[in-house]
């Protein structure tokens, strides 16, 4: 269930240093990081530390609707027996994805985990009121890949992907894709650029072209039926139609 939302204005992004980090400390509460998205800024530190905010400079996004889909990878997945649902189990999603990556980026490479306790507790309470969302990857009722992020007005905000077996976290992107261009999604940030979402036709924009598309979202508008939308949209699509 949504709430109205408590404003937390952060500092000017033009007070970030060349890496992107723009402040540290505050807390990890609902309000703190709703605000936080909607300024395009986002929280990654590992245990231990303060919280880090960034806005790197230039940030890497996707648009829904020039999402590519290789043929490798369509031969892969014509043969994969894949399915996809969106919400269905998003403990377990955040959970897979704090097993890996380090690094601030949807993509998730490096080994040690960046997804703290107290993370997994915040996007839990997030995904609880209709703000962050799961997309889960499914191969023989085995969940075997996924992402996670938040949607707010027009733009989804990519947190975290795994993959357990080849190409499952693709089908959870490209799934995604599908749905939120049928329904005039803006964008995906990436947060920060990486060869893999290179190759499924991320690109690179400046900060400020960034903060422009993402202007207006309205933090209180929780997407209470997204799941929903995407089942209508999207369902088995990108698998069932290649």
């Amino acid at each position: 269930m949504s709430r109205i939302i408590n404003y937390v204005q952060f500092p000017d992004i033009s007070n970030a240093d060349e890496d992107g980090l723009l402040a540290m400390g505050g807390d990890l509460e609902v309000d703190t990081l709703v605000s936080a998205y909607a300024q395009g800024i986002f929280p990654w530190y590992s245990e231990g530390q303060p919280i880090l905010w960034w806005s790197p400079n230039p940030r890497m996004v996707l648009y829904p609707s020039e999402v590519k889909l290789s043929r490798s990878l369509k031969r892969t997945l014509r043969k994969s027996n894949m399915t996809v649902s969106c919400n269905r189990c998003f403990e377990q999603v955040i959970s897979a994805c704090a097993l890996r990556g380090q690094a601030p980026t949807f993509d998730n490479d490096p080994e040690a985990t960046w997804i703290t306790q107290e993370m997994n507790a915040a996007y839990i309470d997030l995904h609880k009121l209709g703000y962050a969302h799961s997309i889960e990857v499914w191969q023989n009722e085995v969940l075997v890949g996924g992402l996670y992020g938040l949607a707010l007005g027009s733009a989804f905000f990519g947190e975290s992907m795994f993959s357990r077996v080849s190409d499952a976290s693709k089908v959870a992107l490209v799934s995604l894709c599908n749905a939120l261009a049928a329904q005039k999604y803006t964008l995906i940030d990436c947060q920060v650029a990486s060869d893999h979402l290179f190759t499924l036709g991320a690109v690179e924009i400046p900060r400020d072209l960034f903060l422009d598309q993402i202007k207006g979202s309205d933090i209180n508008q929780a997407k209470l039926n997204f799941a929903d939308q995407f089942e209508r949209y999207c369902a088995n699509s990108v698998i069932n139609n290649l």
